[in-house]
């Protein structure tokens, strides 16, 4: 790419916009959605609004990160841009549900193509030297818009309309593309090179049986032992090992399967996913045990992740400031233990009596943990691969976050469901078809639900005491996650941040040798 000719500035800012935008749709529909059920009805489909993203997302950022290789970022993040934003003005309009599940798909294409991207041009674009400064920033901005959703989607609901959850897309996107549009300029890769169908047909199967086996499994009709699921998990697993031999022999495959040879980037593949699931332990259950214990409505609690996103924000800055002067495992290891430590606090030192401000604090110390692997992990990953493979490893690594992500809201939605179940089943004079109509007891914080099943003050607080217990049960679990994270960032070994020696210096590299290889000094490791 030819940095000369780049206005560094207009395109920071436009992937910075683009950023936020794309994130922001993970979590700002959470506190609109009562409202939108209310307008469009749609009460047992609802959740297909969150899935439907995800799962677009989910298979689209592969196969596109694989494409921003072949045929340049540009064309990629501006599809993308296009694509959310033309997904958010149909949202914007959605007469009914099915309408807004679809539109929110189209939505979770475009996502696909910005999330990755914007990490890979901050990379192109950048000398190494700063690289650590700017992965510290946009890591920042996909922790602040990550907490902030909620807090903007429960306030725009509330004072203008939900559509315009949707509509505020439109001058965001607009602006990003405008800017990059004019301000990016990259190289052009002559080489000629093949599109791996086969392969995108398989990984999208194996990801969709995947992520449908996820979404459906526990549901009305759909047991977790029942045919059905148990045949989309069988599915997927054929998919995958089926995708796994095409890449093999592919000449030009969506993921350089010979990648995962290389230990840094297996370890900090596997850490993304393991801190995914742990951050959305975190992000779903406080939000419901503060409305619980402190009896607020969502929008009241739209606000109480503040906390864990300021801790996010600083050790996401720090982690990119610090990536250059330490070994990536050791800065990991920081990381991991305070995310142990965090969320060990909120499983094992939290009950319905903790005051608000300790909590808080709690929420910090998980924040603390959590934000340094939005920079670090992307640092790592892409000093970890050639440069024809960015693009590829920069999606891996967002593909790996979600993953884990929707694995994890699963494990602990049906860890949370059989503790609530099982406490409340052990009350005495409880109606076995009442308790299993409440399934995991999130309907309880809804003063209508209240008031129309017919329970007594006294009974719903037990109710929500012992949801309460359900979510402090879920933080002990989340605890595995990252001692599992901290095994492999010990096999990251000696990897660091190191600029390579110029060509024609004593012991540097002659004219053209260094071009397509790893920039990271592996000493020791």
């Amino acid at each position: 790419m030819d940095t000369k000719k780049s206005n560094v500035k207009l395109v920071v800012a436009g992937l910075l916009l683009g950023l936020f935008m794309a994130s922001l749709d993970q979590t700002i529909v959470s506190t609109a959605m009562a409202t939108i059920i209310k307008k469009l009805g749609g009460l047992d489909s609802f959740i297909w609004v969150y899935s439907a993203y995800m799962i677009a997302m989910v298979v689209s950022t592969p196969i596109l990160g694989k494409l921003s290789d072949m045929y340049g970022r540009k064309r990629f993040f501006l599809l993308g841009l296009v694509l959310f934003v033309v997904g958010s003005i149909l949202c914007g309009t959605a007469t009914n549900m099915d309408q807004l599940i679809i539109y929110r798909a189209i939505q979770g294409v475009g996502g696909g193509a910005l999330m990755p991207i914007v990490f890979t041009i901050i990379f192109d674009l950048f000398p190494m030297e700063k690289r650590g400064k700017m992965m510290g920033l946009f890591g920042a901005v996909f922790g602040i818009s990550s907490v902030f959703g909620p807090i903007l989607g429960g306030s725009i609901s509330d004072n203008l309309s939900w559509r315009w959850i949707f509509y505020i897309n439109v001058p965001i996107g607009v602006l990003s593309f405008l800017f990059i549009l004019r301000a990016y300029h990259e190289s052009k890769n002559t080489r000629k090179q093949n599109i791996d169908w086969l392969g995108a047909v398989l990984l999208t199967g194996a990801i969709l049986c995947l992520m449908f086996g996820l979404e459906l499994g526990g549901t009305d009709g759909w047991a977790w032992s029942s045919w059905k699921t148990v045949s989309l998990f069988v599915g997927s697993g054929v998919l995958l090992i089926l995708f796994l031999v095409a890449e093999v022999y592919a000449k030009d495959p969506i993921v350089k399967l010979g990648l995962f040879k290389n230990r840094l980037f297996t370890s900090s593949m596997m850490t993304s996913m393991l801190y995914g699931g742990a951050m959305m332990a975190g992000a779903t259950y406080i939000p419901i045990f503060i409305q619980g214990v402190f009896h607020k409505t969502a929008t009241q609690t739209s606000t109480v992740l503040i906390p864990m996103m300021l801790g996010v924000v600083l050790s996401s800055q720090i982690g990119g400031r610090v990536a250059g002067k330490f070994v990536f495992r050791n800065v990991m290891i920081l990381s991991a233990i305070t995310l142990t430590a965090g969320l060990a606090l909120l499983g094992f030192a939290l009950d319905t009596s903790t005051s608000r401000g300790i909590i808080s604090l709690y929420m910090v110390v998980v924040g603390l943990g959590m934000g340094v692997s939005f920079s670090l992990l992307n640092i790592s990953t892409l000093n970890a691969v050639p440069p024809q493979y960015k693009g590829s490893a920069s999606s891996l690594i967002a593909f790996f976050r979600t993953i884990g992500s929707a694995i994890g809201v699963t494990v602990f939605g049906t860890l949370q469901k059989h503790d609530f179940q099982s406490a409340i089943q052990a009350l005495p004079n409880m109606n076995p078809q009442f308790a299993a109509q409440i399934k995991g007891g999130q309907a309880l914080l809804d003063p209508v639900v209240q008031a129309k099943i017919g329970l007594s003050a006294e009974a719903v607080n037990l109710l929500l005491s012992k949801l309460a217990d359900s979510i402090i049960y879920v933080f002990q679990w989340s605890v595995i996650l990252p001692i599992i994270a901290f095994v492999f960032v010990l096999m990251m070994g000696r990897a660091r941040l190191a600029a390579p020696m110029q060509a024609g210096q004593p012991g540097g590299p002659p004219q053209g040798e260094h071009a397509g290889k790893p920039e990271t000094s592996m000493h020791g490791g």
